[in-house]
């Protein structure tokens, strides 16, 4: 189980992609979108991050009122995987649940307390 970490920065407003391979990332199996990760389990000492959504292998978005790991087609207004229509239109749209499984392919994290080292080193001049 490979995934592709997103960390988003909220004082910069940037967000760096991170390739987590399988030992360390079935530490994420079970949590939910909602739930604070420790740097630690990255080898980012001193980080804290909130887990804020994610997809799976198929790229099906995962949405944080839908509990488990299943997909679901759910008849919905707005939200996470719903492109805006006409108003009040619902649209059937499958979407997987908010539990990290073996199949997500991608997590998204935000940054909740910074590190002492840089997410990433400045490019050093040649």
């Amino acid at each position: 189980m490979d995934v592709k970490i997103v960390i988003a920065d909220p004082k910069t407003g940037k967000s760096y992609a991170k390739d987590v391979k399988d030992p360390d990332a079935r530490r994420f199996l079970g949590m939910k979108i909602g739930d604070n990760v420790k740097g630690e389990l990255m080898d980012m000492t001193g980080y804290e991050f909130l887990i804020t959504g994610g997809s799976d292998s198929a790229g099906i978005p995962m949405r944080q009122d839908l509990n488990g790991i299943a997909r679901k087609r759910i008849l919905a207004v707005s939200g996470v995987g719903i492109k805006k229509g006409r108003k009040g239109m619902k649209q059937r749209k499958i979407v997987a649940g908010n539990t990290i499984y073996e199949r997500t392919a991608q997590i998204n994290l935000k940054i909740t307390t910074q590190g002492k080292d840089p997410l990433v080193e400045a490019p050093k001049a040649a």
